[in-house]
């Protein structure tokens, strides 16, 4: 019988707009709940999907699905951003969402993408800075959507606004326009990856952190900044020919990286010790 990370590997293989993507967030969640019902969750999305439908009358405008979907989602089923425990790992599994209605970012853009698109809405997902956020081209604007903050529509000047305090030297704030480019459906999922990765390494939980790295790579194989962060988890682990190969796989993608010196450094170290064991 085929193990989650396996499966999850193979749905990787196909094109990206071949991909399940609820399907390719529950197999991340089965990773750590080996015992998941994978079609149960799917079956509560027609369901949550099916509610926000009858409650829809007539010819409706987008803008009507949109405070639909919102009123249910967080008014009627009181779906929420877990600000009092963000970094807990199960605001991001899409399993624990859907049991606790309790989330991160992007796990709640998931299920309101999903939901929306069902719905004949074409909702896509964009890789903001901070909150991951969601996407409605009108054919005239785009409305930008926090589901996070139970939906709110977000201004240009509200978005800005974000930039402003996650980029302190104005040089250094992305394009704006360029941010809100809609992701596909692997990069939401690299996202969604590397959001898990980083909290189990702050929780210093590296055999955790490196099982996420090999699905990230399962995702995209061509990411230098994972092989770096890869091998800053071996080194971690102690596993120091694991941390030098990366190690040397990303300063052969990024020779001038910012911080190649500091690899580099790294990597003279990890010789020296490598060596004396030999």
């Amino acid at each position: 019988m085929e193990s989650a990370e396996e499966r999850f590997a193979r749905l990787m293989k196909l094109p990206d707009a071949s991909i399940d993507l609820p399907r390719a967030a529950l197999l991340i969640a089965q990773t750590e709940y080996p015992e998941l019902d994978i079609n149960r969750y799917l079956n509560q999305i027609d369901h949550h999907t099916n509610e926000v439908r009858d409650r829809l009358f007539g010819n409706h405008t987008a803008e009507a699905v949109i405070e639909e979907i919102n009123n249910y989602l967080f008014e009627e089923q009181s779906f929420s951003g877990n600000v009092d425990d963000y970094y807990d790992p199960r605001n991001t599994f899409f399993s624990d969402l859907l049991d606790r209605h309790l989330g991160a970012p992007i796990s709640l853009s998931l299920l309101y993408m999903e939901i929306g698109q069902r719905l004949g809405l074409p909702l896509e997902g964009v890789s903001f800075p901070g909150h991951f956020l969601v996407k409605f081209d009108t054919g005239h604007s785009e409305i930008i959507l926090d589901p996070f903050l139970k939906g709110a529509s977000l201004s240009n000047e509200d978005l800005e606004q974000r930039l402003e305090e996650l980029y302190e030297e104005e040089s250094e704030r992305p394009d704006l326009e360029s941010l809100l480019a809609p992701s596909h459906k692997r990069d939401i999922l690299v996202r969604m990856l590397r959001n898990l990765k980083a909290i189990y390494f702050q929780k210093e939980n590296y055999e955790k952190a490196l099982s996420i790295s090999k699905l990230i790579f399962q995702v995209n194989p061509k990411l230098p900044v994972e092989m770096r962060d890869r091998g800053t988890i071996f080194l971690r682990m102690e596993c120091m020919r694991g941390a030098m190969t990366d190690y040397r796989s990303y300063l052969d993608y990024c020779p001038d990286a910012s911080d190649g010196d500091e690899i580099r450094h790294h990597l003279i170290s990890l010789e020296r010790h490598v060596s004396l064991l030999n």
